[in-house]
């Protein structure tokens, strides 16, 4: 896009991303780099665009609001039989990602369940306020929120547990989902609901509650497409080198954005080539001298780049193994590479940069470049896979609610994923963590209220989000249920963390006070309305 701007090949522009923490789809969309190398070309000079804080409320993508409605039909058992939805989505004055995320929005609208017969109609609008785009998890926070709120409204009519009825209706093995699709394999929803009900029952009482405060338990599950899927082109290139004194350079497009892929590709080429950890260097998003690893989104990254990364280690592995074989006198297959050294089964061993001597005097290369495409896609309405893996998460949220004041405490979320396998312990937990600190922002605080096109909250004083103080207690649980394709079966968890938070913060929520919350965040302005209806009216949604 900015060799085009500037009518240059693509070989005279070069672009070096900054390792920066933070992104979650804000990155996605062009942000001022056209405009920054229009100006150097013009000027000559150097130039760096900064935005104050008021410019960047004000101007970059936001999560699209979203107005849901759903119906739903279930038999007495609480098998659901059908669902319609209809799905508005504020996409801004500008387009930017709007039809993509309302698209990933409807794929998901029903939730993660089985359901035989659905219609869902999703509409990305033009208006006239500040565009909104890619924000972590594409659209399928907000369509959870309305799925899993309604799986609990059904609940209570039926009077069915909510776990019970997540476990009745849940995708597995055989399933198909709401666009055709049947899952053939690593389908680890019901073991996290499993998980969390175990734990339920398990967790030590937060303690006696306080005068004029109430405590309740919400759930919800969730499900996140892995890659961008829909037919849309998903490779991934790395190139790996290893080095006289058994270092590894490992070159990728993939950028690092704070969601661990430096660590994942350097795990990885540990794991294929026994290269000591501390002594493989990653250089990620330089196009000069890196492949093209396409964009960190959906979740894709530790998917789509890592199994290229594994792939070009292998690779070199196999060169290794061949001359180290030769020299020890033993079939390549039976080596084994771990901590800097090469093993064969009966014990004798040999320094890797030995090998590395050896194959280098034999003539081999070792720098070995991979690119890794994912199993075929289909787009949306053809019949086929509409995506190559998911991931599938339970949680659920423990609140403490002040009926005076209509504050919201969460004391604690019990987190389980099926991550397919885990190959960064260390990042999959950061993951939840940031995950579901996100997701408590969606329930609880933030709010970015507009007046007649103008944003009333352009700084951090007046737009809140949660700090270390409100990060609850966590109890992260792994499930492991591998995925073919991925590397040794890992799926992405970068989105999947943060998006049944929200519902089952507000499925809490009703369960301590029993205010049903419509629309988010659940602020106390709208907890005390809820409060007071009950007491007035009866009524009990807000």
């Amino acid at each position: 896009q900015i060799a085009a701007s500037l009518g240059l090949p693509e070989d005279r522009v070069r672009v070096i991303q900054t390792k920066v923490g933070g992104a979650f789809g804000g990155k996605e969309d062009i942000a001022g780099q056209i405009h920054v190398a229009l100006l150097a070309k013009i000027t000559g000079r150097p130039v760096k665009l900064v935005y104050t804080r008021e410019e960047s409320m004000i101007a970059h993508p936001k999560r699209h609001a979203c107005v849901i409605r759903l119906k739903t039909g279930a038999k007495e058992d609480g098998t659901l039989t059908a669902v319609e939805a209809r799905i508005l989505g504020d996409s801004g004055a500008y387009a930017s990602l709007g039809p993509y995320v309302m698209t990933r929005a409807a794929t998901h609208s029903l939730g993660p369940y089985a359901v035989p017969n659905a219609k869902v109609d999703c509409y990305a609008m033009y208006t006239n306020n500040p565009p909104a785009g890619a924000y972590r998890g594409f659209g399928a926070p907000q369509a959870h929120f309305a799925a899993e709120s309604q799986m609990d409204i059904l609940s209570e009519q039926l009077g069915i547990p909510p776990l019970e009825l997540r476990r009745k209706n849940a995708l597995r093995v055989g399933s198909v989902t709401t666009t055709g699709q049947k899952l053939r394999e690593s389908v680890g929803l019901m073991e996290t609901i499993d998980r969390v009900e175990q734990a339920m029952r398990e967790v030590a009482p937060s303690g006696a509650t306080a005068p004029g405060k109430k405590r309740g338990w919400g759930v919800a599950c969730a499900y996140k497409n892995v890659g961008l899927g829909g037919g849309v082109a998903d490779s991934a290139g790395v190139e790996v080198e290893l080095l006289d004194d058994a270092r590894a350079h490992v070159r990728a497009g993939a950028a690092e954005v704070g969601q661990g892929i430096v660590m994942v590709l350097a795990q990885i080429v540990a794991e294929e080539l026994g290269v000591q950890y501390h002594k493989i260097d990653v250089l990620v998003g330089d196009t000069d001298l890196t492949p093209d690893g396409g964009a960190t989104t959906a979740s894709r990254q530790s998917y789509i780049s890592g199994n290229a990364a594994r792939l070009a280690a292998r690779r070199l592995r196999e060169v290794l193994s061949r001359s180290a074989g030769e020299e020890l006198d033993v079939s390549p297959d039976s080596l084994k590479f771990e901590a800097g050294q090469i093993t064969r089964t009966h014990g004798k061993t040999m320094p890797l940069e030995e090998a590395i001597r050896l194959a280098k005097a034999e003539g081999h290369s070792l720098v070995a470049s991979e690119i890794y495409t994912p199993p075929k896609t289909v787009p949306l309405g053809e019949q086929g896979d509409k995506h190559f893996a998911y991931g599938y998460a339970t949680q659920a949220a423990e609140v403490e609610v002040d009926i005076t004041s209509g504050d919201v405490k969460v004391l604690r979320v019990i987190a389980a994923h099926d991550v397919g396998s885990t190959v960064s312990p260390v990042g999959v937990e950061g993951q939840l963590e940031g995950g579901v600190v996100m997701g408590l922002g969606f329930a609880l605080m933030e709010d970015f209220t507009m007046e007649e096109g103008v944003p009333q909250k352009t700084t951090l004083t007046k737009y809140r989000i949660p700090t270390a103080r409100h990060m609850p207690e966590l109890m992260p649980i792994m499930v492991e249920d591998p995925t073919a394709d991925g590397p040794y079966g890992a799926k992405g968890v970068g989105e999947i963390t943060s998006i049944p938070t929200a519902p089952a913060i507000a499925n809490a929520i009703y369960d301590a006070v029993g205010v049903r919350l419509l629309s988010l965040p659940a602020t106390p302005e709208k907890i005390l309305k809820g409060l007071e209806d009950i007491e007035n009216e009866g009524g009990r949604t807000v």
